[in-house]
């Protein structure tokens, strides 16, 4: 692509790009390729300069050869900036840690699987600078390429949490996202263990802007998300919105407290108007006003007891994510044996 013409007299927007690495061996090299298209002067759809100054890709510990395609990237391309950590965290951690070491005045979040077009990082600093924006989320302009399955549990996960527990911000979280730099880095380093990546940002942005985009297929590779890791994001967002998951207990406490009085009220009058003097009846409604009281009594604790559990993490310092050196670097790399003297 051939850049635009550029006013010398303005400096260019400068970007950090982080990029959470768990299953990025056939993926990385062509996003890094493409990224590398960018790190050089270019004009954004409007004019404005900008240029892409580093690529952090960090390595959260996948399944596969990440790690060595991280380290010849690295070698191969000034731009790339490792980030290793010392275990597996999950996708938001391992963006936080890549977001407490970028340096750009903006930094924009991707995943690895090539989705993402680095071509549309311009609209997205487009629209923040337009509309004062301190977080741009990328809006799918295209049903997103994961499969029906998955897109209609990330539909319907959001539709519950935006309708039931009060949160329409939802809808716009995307991991393709732009922040400002020093936001961003802010909320690296003050979130917990236990935030939701998004929730915590919202805590302290401004104002928040989307901008729609086209999403491309996913590499040739299989997905890291399972429906154990999406329920994990789900629960997380849940837990990191506030007391609205402790408003919807009280909401569920009500309902089945008018549930039981209505219940009652049809007891009293069956018993007044239609009294029988045939066997004893009632068995059946008796054990599911149990069943679903006592279910609604459990559900309600373990929402308090997760709410608890994230305060005791949080209490005990347990970190999102801790940055290391390279392994391969390090004591852990040094396997090999000397002969043995004769």
């Amino acid at each position: 692509m051939t850049p635009n013409r550029i006013d010398p007299d303005i400096p260019a927007h400068r970007i950090s790009v982080v990029v959470p690495v768990y299953q990025g061996e056939l993926t990385l090299p062509k996003l890094v390729a493409e990224l590398a298209e960018w790190t050089h002067e270019h004009s954004t759809p409007v004019g404005r300069p900008m240029i892409v100054e580093e690529v952090l890709l960090v390595f959260d510990h996948g399944p596969d050869r990440s790690a060595e395609v991280i380290r010849s990237l690295a070698e191969e391309y000034s731009f790339v900036r490792p980030v290793w950590l010392s275990r597996n965290f999950g996708q938001h951690p391992a963006t936080l840690a890549g977001m407490a070491s970028t340096g750009g005045e903006w930094i924009v979040t991707m995943d690895e699987d090539g989705q993402h077009d680095p071509a549309t990082i311009g609209a997205l600093l487009d629209t923040a600078l337009d509309e004062q924006a301190a977080v741009v989320y990328a809006e799918p302009a295209n049903p997103a390429p994961h499969g029906l399955a998955r897109n209609a549990a990330s539909k319907s996960a959001k539709w519950l949490l935006a309708g039931l527990m009060s949160v329409p911000e939802i809808r716009r979280y995307q991991s393709y996202r732009l922040i400002l730099g020093e936001i961003g880095r802010s909320v690296a380093a003050y979130a917990g263990s236990e935030a939701y990546l998004d929730v915590a940002i919202g805590w302290i942005a401004g104002r928040v802007a989307t901008t729609p985009v086209l999403l491309r297929e996913e590499g040739d590779r299989r997905s890291g998300y399972r429906l154990r890791t999406l329920l994990s994001h789900w629960w997380r967002l849940t837990l990191s919105s506030g007391t609205k998951g402790l408003r919807l207990v009280s909401m569920i406490g009500v309902l089945f407290a008018g549930c039981g009085l209505l219940l009652a009220a049809y007891v009293l009058l069956s018993y007044a108007f239609f009294q029988s003097t045939a066997d004893v009846r009632g068995w059946a409604s008796t054990m599911i006003v149990l069943l679903f009281g006592f279910g609604a009594t459990l559900f309600s604790l373990g929402v308090i007891a997760e709410y608890i559990g994230v305060n005791v993490k949080t209490a005990m310092g347990k970190p999102p994510y801790l940055i290391v050196t390279d392994a391969a670097d390090g004591p852990l790399g040094r396997t090999q044996v000397r002969g043995s003297r004769s």
